[in-house]
């Protein structure tokens, strides 16, 4: 039996980091952690600092297949803040995977990179490589970071698939999120197939479970071999039950397209 490629999850100690790294060693990955600090239990293979100091990320991809970058500020956030981590951040991992050939990287983007972007009014599912339309400066900063793997693919050869994630928790939380919600567990498959050996070059992917309700394709992930099992629907009755008669729905970015440039959420 081929070994499964051993990986880096960059951000391991978030909140989706605490969820995923558990499943991919279950699901017979290595894994190793990098992060500011880490929780208890998180393995021998943790490595503690910033994605944005070129040695702390050298020393975090040695002996790794693959990267899983999740790290980085996850919500609206002061300009230098977010241009430091997020897009600096991102600079200095491509980088050293370029150098150290570490050829292999799951960029976790978002749908705030296209989040002013409205439903297709002929019903048709929005495609995964729809154009950057940020609704943030958070937003925007995974565009930069989109454009930066895009580089990386095209003139350093990595092989990148950039997760644009939607909403990605334990359940939906509003009726946006009955469309935009993805699984831990149909994270951890989507992940599973990005790092698949043979997943070359660049694509873009919605980062969604098979919800009966999503408005955005699933087409480019099952094309790497992202077939998510979990539906939303489930949790539909109670989550209509307590929503809210204002909210956003027919934007991909929600709530963001509703607050100030530079405000938290």
């Amino acid at each position: 039996m081929t070994d499964l490629p051993s990986l880096l999850v960059t951000g391991s100690a978030g909140g989706l980091g605490r969820e995923l790294v558990p499943r991919l060693r279950a699901a017979g990955h290595r894994v190793r952690c990098l992060d500011l600090q880490h929780p208890e239990g998180a393995g021998a293979e943790a490595v503690t600092g910033s994605v944005t100091d070129p040695q702390v990320v050298e020393a975090a991809l040695a002996g790794v297949d693959a990267v899983v970058h999740l790290g980085g500020i996850s919500r609206e956030a002061a300009w230098a803040d977010v241009l430091d981590t997020n897009v600096h951040g991102t600079w200095v991992l491509l980088d050293a995977c370029a150098r150290l050939g570490v050829g292999k990287v799951v960029f976790a983007s978002s749908n705030h990179a296209v989040g002013l972007t409205p439903r297709p009014a002929d019903g048709s599912a929005l495609p995964a490589d729809a154009e950057p339309r940020p609704d943030s400066y958070y937003g925007w900063s995974k565009t930069a970071g989109e454009s930066l793997c895009r580089l990386f693919a095209e003139r350093a050869g990595l092989d990148v698939v950039s997760v644009r994630i939607g909403s990605c928790f334990e359940r939906p939380g509003d009726v946006r999120g009955l469309a935009t919600w993805m699984s831990y567990d149909d994270c951890r498959r989507l992940v599973s197939a990005a790092v698949d050996p043979a997943v070359t070059g660049w694509h873009s992917v919605w980062g969604i479970s098979r919800n009966t309700r999503r408005w955005w394709s699933l087409a480019e992930g099952e094309a790497i071999g992202y077939h998510p099992q979990d539906d939303s629907e489930r949790f539909a009755e109670q989550v209509l039950a307590d929503a809210d008669p204002d909210e956003v729905v027919d934007l991909v970015g929600g709530s963001f397209t509703a607050n100030a440039l530079g405000r938290p959420n």
